[in-house]
Protein backbone atom coordinates (compact mmCIF):
# COMPACT_ATOMS: atom_id res chain seq x y z
CA UNK A 1 0.00 0.00 0.00
CA UNK A 2 2.74 2.71 0.76
CA UNK A 3 4.61 1.46 -2.39
CA UNK A 4 1.32 2.42 -4.49
CA UNK A 5 1.69 5.89 -2.77
CA UNK A 6 4.69 6.44 -3.95
CA UNK A 7 6.88 5.73 -0.41
CA UNK A 8 10.90 5.11 -1.91
CA UNK A 9 11.93 3.42 1.38
CA UNK A 10 9.85 1.31 4.30
CA UNK A 11 11.65 1.16 7.97
CA UNK A 12 10.36 -0.39 10.88
CA UNK A 13 11.02 -1.02 14.09
CA UNK A 14 10.03 -2.99 17.57
CA UNK A 15 11.22 -2.97 20.88
CA UNK A 16 10.93 -6.81 21.69
CA UNK A 17 11.77 -8.82 18.97
CA UNK A 18 9.50 -12.15 19.71
CA UNK A 19 8.48 -12.87 15.76
CA UNK A 20 6.52 -15.81 16.34
CA UNK A 21 4.15 -17.66 14.22
CA UNK A 22 5.17 -16.63 10.44
CA UNK A 23 6.74 -13.04 11.11
CA UNK A 24 9.95 -13.91 9.71
CA UNK A 25 8.86 -15.03 6.59
CA UNK A 26 6.70 -12.05 6.03
CA UNK A 27 9.44 -9.76 6.85
CA UNK A 28 11.24 -11.44 4.78
CA UNK A 29 9.30 -11.12 1.92
CA UNK A 30 7.92 -7.28 2.85
CA UNK A 31 9.34 -4.34 1.36
CA UNK A 32 10.54 -2.94 4.23
CA UNK A 33 13.95 -1.98 4.19
CA UNK A 34 15.23 -2.49 7.27
CA UNK A 35 13.82 -3.68 11.22
CA UNK A 36 15.40 -1.87 13.54
CA UNK A 37 15.03 -4.30 17.57
CA UNK A 38 16.78 -4.07 20.39
CA UNK A 39 18.65 -6.90 22.12
CA UNK A 40 15.70 -7.01 24.93
CA UNK A 41 15.03 -11.18 23.64
CA UNK A 42 17.57 -12.68 21.65
CA UNK A 43 17.42 -13.21 17.61
CA UNK A 44 17.61 -16.89 17.43
CA UNK A 45 19.73 -17.93 14.25
CA UNK A 46 17.17 -19.19 11.99
CA UNK A 47 15.29 -15.67 12.74
CA UNK A 48 18.04 -14.00 11.53
CA UNK A 49 17.56 -11.67 8.21
CA UNK A 50 19.89 -9.35 6.64
CA UNK A 51 17.25 -6.84 7.10
CA UNK A 52 17.26 -7.01 10.86
CA UNK A 53 19.51 -4.76 12.54
CA UNK A 54 19.60 -5.60 16.82
CA UNK A 55 20.76 -2.60 19.08
CA UNK A 56 22.35 -3.35 22.08
CA UNK A 57 20.27 -1.80 25.12
CA UNK A 58 22.47 -2.55 28.03
CA UNK A 59 24.25 1.08 27.63
CA UNK A 60 20.89 2.75 27.82
CA UNK A 61 19.87 1.07 30.65
CA UNK A 62 23.17 1.45 32.40
CA UNK A 63 22.90 4.97 31.87
CA UNK A 64 19.79 5.26 33.56
CA UNK A 65 20.56 2.96 36.46
CA UNK A 66 23.30 5.21 37.01
CA UNK A 67 21.46 8.73 36.76
CA UNK A 68 18.69 6.94 38.92
CA UNK A 69 21.22 6.13 41.73
CA UNK A 70 23.53 9.50 41.45
CA UNK A 71 20.13 11.71 41.14
CA UNK A 72 20.91 13.22 37.87
CA UNK A 73 17.91 13.69 34.93
CA UNK A 74 17.35 10.82 33.01
CA UNK A 75 15.27 12.79 30.22
CA UNK A 76 18.64 14.66 30.11
CA UNK A 77 19.68 11.39 27.96
CA UNK A 78 16.84 12.03 25.16
CA UNK A 79 17.35 15.69 24.51
CA UNK A 80 19.03 16.56 21.45
CA UNK A 81 22.20 18.67 20.42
Amino acid sequence: ALEKRGVKEIYACCTHPVFSGSAIKRIASCPVREVVVTDTIPVAGDKKLDKITVLPIAPLLGEAIHRIHTGLSIGAMFELG
